[in-house]
C-alpha cells in the first residue's frame, strides 16, 4: 500500500509518498480501508517544528475491512471515521475501536472527516466556554477546518452575536455566508464591540488582543498549539478568565461525554443545522500541496486527501 510520511523536519516539501505491508490490525483495532483523510494545522506544525520524524496521523474516514482481538460492534463492511494516533496518511490504517464511529446513511467520506473531528473540538472549546443564550461570541480562524463549524455551532447553541476573525479579507464574505454576524481582521487595531466569550485557535501574539476583545468578566477558550503567553494584568484589571481545552483528554477520560458530542454533531447535520466546507480535496501523492495550503492559511474550511 501506498503511505505519506517524512524522514527529516521541514515545510511540506519533506512529504513523500513510500510503499509499505498493510498492516495487521490488534487487539481492539480496526484496519480501515482509507477513503478520506482530514488534514489539520497542528499536524503540518509538527511536520515543521519536531525534531525527529512522528507518524502523521489524524482523521480517516473509511471501511473496516478486518477487526483485531476483542472488538465488538464493528465488522468488515462497517464505515466508520476516527482518529489515528499512528500513520493515517495511508491507504490503510490502523483506528482503535474506541475511538472510531460510525458513517450514518447519507453522509459521505469526506462529510465525516470535515464533520467529526474538526467539530468535537469546536463543540468542546464552546462547551468549555459555558455559553449561555443570548451571550455575543468571537472565534479567530474563523475560516479554518474547526473555526468554521465554531462559527455555525455557537449561532445553533444561542449566541446572540457572532464575530469571525479571519487573517485576510477575502476570506470575509465565506465566514458571513456561515452565519457571522461581523467578521474583523488580525491587524485592526480594534475587534469592534467586545463579547462575552472568545474560541482563540491561533495563539501567539493573537492572545492579547483576543482577551483585549472580551467585556469585563468575559471568557477565552484557548484551544491552539501555536503557543504565547497572556499578562496576568490583562485578566484582572478586567476580571477576565481563560481556560485551556484539549481534546484528547476528553477522549481518553471522558469517553462517555465524548461519543454525546459525536452524536449532537451528527444530528446537527442531519437537520441541516451545520455545514462542514471542503476548501479542496487532494490526492495522497499531493500531500505536500494540502499541506503547503494550509500553512499558508489559504484554506476556507476543511482540507481532505484522497487515497
Amino acid at each position: 500500500m501506498r503511505r505519506v510520511q517524512y524522514e527529516r523536519s521541514g515545510g511540506p516539501e519533506v512529504l513523500e509518498v513510500v510503499s509499505v505491508e498493510v498492516p495487521t490490525p490488534g487487539p481492539g483495532e480496526l484496519l480501515v480501508r482509507v477513503d478520506a483523510i482530514g488534514v489539520t494545522l497542528p499536524v503540518v506544525r509538527k511536520v515543521r517544528e519536531q525534531r525527529a520524524p512522528i507518524a502523521l496521523g489524524g482523521e480517516v474516514a473509511g471501511e473496516v475491512v478486518a477487526v483485531g482481538d476483542g472488538v465488538t460492534g464493528y465488522a468488515p463492511g462497517y464505515r466508520v471515521t476516527g482518529l489515528v494516533f499512528g500513520h493515517g496518511y495511508a491507504e490503510y490504517a490502523l483506528l482503535s475501536a474506541a475511538m472510531a464511529s460510525p458513517i450514518p446513511d447519507g453522509a459521505s467520506a469526506v462529510d465525516a472527516v470535515a464533520l467529526v473531528r474538526s467539530g468535537l473540538v469546536a463543540l468542546g472549546a464552546l462547551d468549555a466556554a459555558d455559553p449561555k443564550d443570548g451571550e455575543s461570541v468571537l472565534v479567530t480562524a474563523a475560516a479554518s477546518g474547526v473555526g468554521h463549524l465554531a462559527v455555525q455551532l455557537a449561532r445553533v447553541r444561542g449566541a446572540a452575536r457572532v464575530v469571525g476573525a479571519v487573517s485576510d479579507p477575502a476570506k470575509a464574505q465565506f465566514v458571513r455566508e456561515l452565519g457571522a454576524d461581523d467578521v474583523v481582521e488580525y491587524g485592526q487595531e480594534s475587534w469592534g464591540e467586545p463579547v462575552d466569550y472568545v474560541l482563540e485557535a491561533v495563539g501567539g501574539d493573537l492572545l492579547g488582543p483576543a482577551v483585549a476583545a472580551l467585556v469585563p468578566g468575559g471568557r477565552l477558550v484557548a484551544y491552539s498549539s501555536g503557543g504565547g503567553t497572556i499578562e496576568a494584568y490583562d485578566l484582572l484589571v478586567g476580571a477576565k478568565s481563560v481556560v485551556g481545552f484539549q481534546m484528547a483528554r476528553i477522549a481518553r477520560e471522558q469517553p462517555a461525554r465524548y461519543e454525546y458530542w459525536r452524536q449532537e454533531l451528527w444530528q446537527y447535520f442531519a437537520s441541516g443545522q451545520l455545514r462542514p466546507a471542503v476548501h479542496a480535496e487532494f490526492a495522497l501523492a499531493d500531500a505536500a500541496e494540502a499541506h503547503r495550503v494550509i500553512d499558508e492559511r489559504r484554506n476556507l474550511g476543511k482540507v481532505v486527501l484522497i487515497p
